[in-house]
């Protein structure tokens, strides 16, 4: 069966880990592609937004034409994705934003101030948490509505990552999967392929 959508990571600000929910989809879904920094630490918005942009443009099927593209993006990450380019964004058919960052509280991520305010041109879910320590939930509310997203708030959930003890995610794989089955034709998610081992 054909693919019917690419699902592209987007980590943010130094990566997501071993053991964060980004990587372990990573690993588990078929027709996921990871975007890759070179540079984690000390991010450039324009050299950041590029490689995403890059990486999207880049899907393609086995006979060369465009995949439509659902992101799935953390933090810093989903401030970069808003950023992008229109020839990126019209391959793009549903995003989930997942506690997104506030650039203007840290110097580091000042690049990727002002946050644009316009209305993405695709579905997207903003999820947020009220004791996120990277961005407060009345800014991601403000992001939401900026965006024309749906806004889920998730109590006591800390950054969404690893430390705030968020591994596989179950409602996060549930949102994800109401992105993908509006747009692929066998219902969603696919697990990749395992390897069967061969019989003595």
């Amino acid at each position: 069966m054909a693919e019917a959508v690419r699902i592209l990571i987007v980590p943010g600000w130094r990566d997501s880990g071993p053991g964060h929910w980004q990587t372990l989809w990573t690993q588990r879904y078929a027709n996921t592609v990871r975007v890759q920094q070179d540079d984690w630490v000390t991010p450039a918005r324009a050299a950041w937004v590029e490689c995403i942009r890059q990486t999207i443009l880049a899907q393609v099927d086995e006979q060369g034409q465009p995949l439509p593209v659902v992101v799935v993006a953390h933090s810093l990450g989903c401030i970069a994705v808003n950023h992008l380019s229109e020839d990126a964004e019209a391959r793009i058919r549903g995003a989930l934003l997942v506690a997104p960052a506030d650039p203007e509280r840290r110097s580091i991520l000042s690049d990727f101030a002002p946050v644009p305010s316009r209305k993405l041109p695709y579905r997207s879910i903003v999820v947020a948490s009220n004791n996120d320590p990277y961005c407060p939930i009345r800014l991601c509310g403000a992001y939401a509505r900026n965006w024309g997203s749906e806004f889920v708030r998730i109590p006591d959930a800390g950054h969404i990552n690893v430390e705030s003890g968020h591994g596989e995610w179950p409602l996060g794989v549930a949102l994800l999967q109401s992105l993908v089955a509006s747009e692929a034709g066998d219902g969603g998610l696919r697990r990749r392929d395992v390897p069967t081992p061969l019989l003595a």
